[in-house]
């Protein structure tokens, strides 16, 4: 029984000013947490392929410099830096196929 209880736990959320009751589906409580990237991150948003690297380990890179080229759902995305600094990590070689939130490339701000 106490189970069961602890399985139909009520929350409250507010919508404006009105205050509800709900239960949260085990998917829901289940969930990845997210957490704020790294600013100097380069994170995959959809899952594709590696076309071209632009860039090497070590390089300088200034912030909107063309990184890579992602291809995802038959489209050619240009990856930029999102801040100046150097290329500490790259996660990704010409030709990988990547899943989504894949970490791409790391840059140490400068």
């Amino acid at each position: 029984m106490e189970k069961k209880e602890k399985d139909n736990e009520y929350v409250d959320f507010v919508v404006t000013a009105r205050k509800y009751k709900t239960t949260l589906t085990t998917k829901y409580k289940n969930r990845k947490m997210w957490h704020k990237p790294f600013i100097g991150d380069v994170i995959s948003h959809l899952p594709g392929t590696i076309v071209k690297l632009e860039v090497q380990q070590g390089q300088e890179v200034e912030a909107g410099q063309l990184l890579l080229i992602h291809q995802a759902m038959k489209m050619y995305n240009r990856v930029v830096a999102p801040i100046s600094g150097t290329i500490i990590e790259l996660g990704v070689q010409e030709g990988d196929k990547i899943p989504k939130d894949h970490l791409m490339v790391k840059i140490e701000p400068k």
